[in-house]
């Protein structure tokens, strides 16, 4: 079995594109289609169901599918570790971002990494807990940042921090003097406020939920917005309110627009992890890289912390 052909078929199977693959392996698609085709006749299996939406696996190709991953997920172990035994750390490092962080770290951590690790490759991305999660279980991350994930076998967790959700206010509706405008707010009080709220499952959305069930009320949802810059505009605007981590208002430029005030009674918190497959070993590169994520991270987010 040749590990080009093998790599081909995992790109197509897990894009369910040939022409994704194509462009992401940066190959001619009629050549992907050969050596694809070529590997299903050395196995007597076909692979892939191929049809005018794209190609998905079968059940031969499913199986393929798990074993192939960690086929190449061990060749590119084995060249990491000769790369260490001649004194250097390299390969990739791909690294999962929730939106409310990505802007405030992106830059450090990128800085950090190719003064620690300046013959290895960084990829980042941004995304939500679910979709990065699935990366992760197919090999696509080797880390993420997620908020209050659900405990799993398959999952390595690490607590970097726990932070206290805040209310976000436009300026214009909150009472000035005598330091009113920093007063805390009755979480039962928030949830009558017209909130600007991600959909569900975002983990501050369903903490939320959970937090006001438990005292008997519910969240009075003016609008659902899946996008962090665009939430806190619309606050900015007289739109509503927002509950997010404080740190967030590092994503937007508003000139003294917002109005962060704790939230009490109770204080919703949200639990920051650094997650990572415990199917897979990690390589001496990612090991520092865990490391580098974290410092950046518990340094960024210190300024805003309660």
């Amino acid at each position: 079995m040749d590990l080009k052909q093998l790599e081909y078929f995992v790109r197509v199977a897990e894009l369910g594109s040939f022409t994704r693959a194509a462009i992401a392996l940066d190959v001619a698609q009629p050549a992907l289609s050969r050596q694809i085709r070529l590997l299903e006749v050395e196995l007597r299996q076909n692979l892939l169901a191929r049809n005018g939406r794209g190609a998905t696996p079968t059940e031969a190709g499913k199986l393929l599918l798990e074993h192939g991953r960690g086929i190449l997920h061990q060749v590119a172990v084995a060249r990491e570790e000769l790369g260490v035994a001649r004194g250097a750390l390299a390969g990739r490092v791909s690294i999962g971002l929730p939106p409310s962080l990505s802007r405030l770290i992106t830059v450090p951590l990128t800085q950090a990494f190719r003064a620690k690790l300046p013959q290895a490759q960084l990829t980042l991305t941004e995304g939500f807990s679910l979709v990065m999660i699935d990366s992760l279980r197919m090999g696509n991350l080797d880390m993420a940042l997620l908020y209050n994930p659900e405990r799993s076998p398959d999952m390595e967790q690490t607590l970097l921090h726990e932070e206290e959700l805040v209310l976000i206010s436009p300026r214009a509706e909150v009472p000035e003097g005598k330091g009113k405008a920093r007063a805390a707010v009755a979480l039962r009080d928030a949830a009558a406020l017209p909130l600007i709220l991600p959909s569900r499952p975002n983990a501050f959305r369903l903490l939320l939920e959970a937090e006001t069930m438990r005292l008997g009320c519910a969240l009075r949802i003016a609008m659902e917005v899946d996008g962090l810059n665009a939430i806190l505009s619309l606050v900015r605007e007289g739109f509503g309110h927002a509950v997010l981590p404080a740190y967030t208002l590092a994503n937007i430029d508003h000139g003294g627009a917002l109005v962060v005030r704790r939230l009490q009674a109770p204080r919703p918190t949200s639990q920051l992890t650094l997650v990572r497959s415990s199917r897979r070993p990690s390589t001496e590169t990612q090991k520092v890289a865990r490391a580098l994520l974290q410092d950046v991270v518990l340094q960024a987010i210190a300024p805003y912390a309660n």
